[in-house]
């Protein structure tokens, strides 16, 4: 039988494969010769004091104990040309991971996406960040693969209790990312490679008789008697089917528009929002692991820090290491930020969304769009930092201290966000209670992260997209919505996800929730 131990070495050690031997054959105290295999279970790093050690979880071989390396291999899909057809739209990680359970359990998904393939979205990236124009069908939130494909791919989640974790992971692993996801513990794939391994998942799809139908945008449902019955393009299509998956993403508002016109019942949701900050990543590295110089065996660090302001939850969120800042508008006439990071994390700069919580009578003013309220606001706000930076795609931009100052920064350097930035007074983009909080919590930042507080770093406005302002309610049960039969609301849209992993599992339940229906 194999040994189990869980030891904190130093990141050399853990790094190279010889000394990670030798250290071990310490620790059991036999010969290095006698280890057969090391397998790495789980890693994390562990930087709390000044010599920041890396936490393994390993499994030990010994000469004549038999290993067997486990092969991680696709489920036994069936071909599904000729099955009940179950109508997914969306073709982000909910919409993806459904239809692969779909095909698994004998159903044949048609997939349709508002936006392009991979390939094509790339073209439509480029003429946001250079030519600030925005394809409302094709941009970094819209498109194969969602929002996720082209901002980031981090798989970290705290949804552990809803659904299979690992089952997800091992399939990407299967459509080609590292295994190493599956020890680390803050997984990421990276922009660079995500978008192939996502264009592998819907030629499996199309293999095993599914349909995948890009630039095929909804523009109705079909509804008799409170059941569904098919849906509409934009195209003037009509594709029936009495099962939906509506898995559309948390900045599909005009899918929220028609289900509110249709009076199917959707409610307002908080969300967060607030700046994206960018720091230079040796900064970070030194206030994270203690020292002048990071060194060829340490990641770029990541940082995470909650607190408490005004009686709200202000918070990082979506660190990116080593990352860029991106443009996120879904339509002309408005500003949104995000970040993501090559799978390297080899970029100079540090970025993260600091985002303050929100709360429904926030909305207030926006009362009479109903369930619509939150949405409203938060396109008031992007659309008011639109018209700040000159009604482009350039970011309002400040650097931090002048912004705790109330200080019009000037000579604001050149940083990751290609479009470029304009200096304003961050107060003028967002209320006035929110721009209060952002200040006294950047200040108490500083209190946690020494260093954090400082005018290198630059705050660019807003980050506005943390999670969708509607939920979509169902019933907790059969996943189905509460007032209309064979609607399936689904992942981060609908309010049922945040982050690419807790929306595959969620696709993956509802898909199941069909399964069991049809049978």
């Amino acid at each position: 039988m194999p040994q189990e131990l869980l030891l904190q070495v130093s990141p050399e050690i853990a790094s190279n494969e010889v000394l990670l031997k030798d250290y071990l054959s310490k620790q059991i105290k036999v010969s290095r010769n006698e280890i057969q295999h090391i397998s790495i279970l789980k890693r994390s790093i562990d930087a709390r004091q000044k010599a920041v050690k890396i936490n393994l979880k390993v499994s030990i071989y010994l000469q004549g104990e038999n290993f067997v390396e486990h092969k991680i291999q696709l489920p036994e899909y069936k071909n599904v040309s000729n099955s009940q057809e179950v109508i997914i739209v969306g073709a982000g990680p909910a919409g993806l991971f459904a239809a692969l359970q779909l095909i698994e359990l004998g159903l044949k998904p048609i997939v349709i996406e508002r936006g392009k393939d991979v390939r094509g979205r790339r073209r439509d990236l480029k003429a946001i960040n250079v030519d600030h124009i925005v394809n409302e069908d094709s941009n970094y939130c819209f498109g194969e693969g969602g929002a996720g494909t082209y901002s980031d791919g981090k798989l970290y989640t705290r949804s552990k209790k809803r659904g299979d974790v690992t089952r997800i992971l091992e399939l990407f692993v299967s459509f080609g990312a590292s295994p190493d996801i599956l020890i680390e513990a803050h997984p990421h794939i990276g922009t660079n490679k995500l978008p192939q391994i996502i264009q592998d998942i819907r030629e499996k799809i199309i293999e095993m008789g599914g349909q995948v139908l890009f630039e095929t945008r909804l523009t109705d449902i079909i509804i008799k008697n409170n059941e569904v019955h098919g849906i509409v393009t934009q195209k003037g299509d009509t594709i029936l089917a009495n099962k939906i998956i509506l898995a559309t993403g948390h900045s599909a508002r005009d899918i929220f528009e028609l289900l509110d016109r249709k009076q199917i019942f959707i409610e307002a949701k908080a969300f967060a929002l607030g700046v994206r900050a960018e720091h230079p990543q040796s900064l970070i590295d030194s206030i994270q692991y203690s020292c002048d110089y990071r060194g060829e065996h340490l990641p770029p660090s990541p940082y995470s820090i909650v607190k408490q302001v005004g009686g709200r939850g202000m918070y990082s969120f979506c660190m990116c290491p080593g990352g860029v800042i991106a443009p996120c508008a879904t339509s002309p006439g408005e500003v949104v930020t995000n970040g993501w990071s090559p799978s390297k994390r080899d970029q100079s700069t540090a970025n993260s969304g600091i985002v303050i919580e929100l709360k429904l009578e926030d909305f207030k003013p926006f009362e009479k769009f109903g369930a619509l309220a939150g949405m409203e606001f938060q396109k008031s706000i992007e659309q008011k930092a639109w018209q700040l930076a000159g009604k482009s795609q350039k970011v309002p931009a400040q650097k931090m201290v002048d912004f705790t100052q109330n200080k019009v920064s000037t000579n604001i350097p050149k940083t990751s966000y290609v479009p470029g930035t304009i200096s304003v007074e961050m107060s003028e983009v967002f209320p006035g209670f929110l721009s209060q909080i952002l200040r006294e919590g950047f200040v108490e930042f500083g209190k946690t992260m020494r260093g954090f507080l400082t005018n290198e770093a630059i705050l660019h406005a807003p980050e506005s997209r943390t999670s969708s302002p509607v939920r979509i309610p169902r019933d907790s049960e059969t996943l189905e919505h509460l007032q209309i039969k064979g609607l399936y609301p689904c992942g981060e849209g609908s309010g049922y996800a945040g982050g690419i992993i807790s929306a595959a599992i969620d696709g993956e339940k509802c898909a199941l929730k069909i399964g069991e229906v049809l049978r």
